[in-house]
């Protein structure tokens, strides 16, 4: 079966590769620099977990993370780069360290490192949906359909891993006013 999210790109690659571009505007910039902020300072975060975490599964997620954040934080520098966009100040690379050195009063829990890595989840989806129904250019719109794809499909993994090893924080249960519990 194929995959529907390639078909959509391959379709929407097709009308961008057709129109004129435009020059980049203000509000695309601004994603672009905000979006690029967010990224780099969650491969921080992760790095940060990988650092922290001796749990193995929680490890994998993390990387996957910094694979997913890299990819994407390499692909809108360059394209931030090319428009003449300044890149936004960053957090530097974490060091290896070993996390049998971290106080436990500094170290972070893995149920803290997942609930972190979740709202950099969620700050990336919500900015690359925003940034796509805000933009002018396709080609810009593009790149934040793809991003957000790459996202949510990290996000709904997350989640589920999340609930099963249990360190989801989930809302109380609604009961309607009136309803049998």
């Amino acid at each position: 079966m194929p995959n529907i999210f390639e078909m959509l790109s391959s379709a929407f690659n097709t009308i961008v590769d057709d129109e004129p571009k435009l020059q980049l505007n203000i509000i695309e910039a601004s994603y672009c620099w905000l979006y690029y902020g967010i990224v780099k300072e969650s491969i921080a975060f992760e790095e940060a977990g990988l650092n922290t975490t001796n749990d193995d599964e929680l490890k994998g997620i993390l990387n996957d993370a910094v694979k997913m954040c890299s990819r994407q934080a390499n692909q809108i520098e360059q394209f931030m780069r090319k428009e003449g966009v300044t890149l936004p100040p960053v957090s530097e690379p974490k060091p290896y360290s070993d996390q049998k050195d971290i106080p436990p009063g500094v170290k972070l829990t893995d149920e803290e490192i997942t609930n972190g890595l979740a709202m950099k989840v969620l700050a990336m989806t919500t900015k690359s949906s925003l940034g796509a129904a805000e933009c002018v250019r396709t080609d810009v719109g593009a790149m934040w359909v793809q991003f957000f794809n790459e996202a949510v499909i990290f996000g709904a993994t997350l989640k589920t891993k999340m609930r099963k090893r249990g360190w989801a924080k989930l809302p109380p249960a609604y009961h309607p006013p009136g309803a049998r519990n």
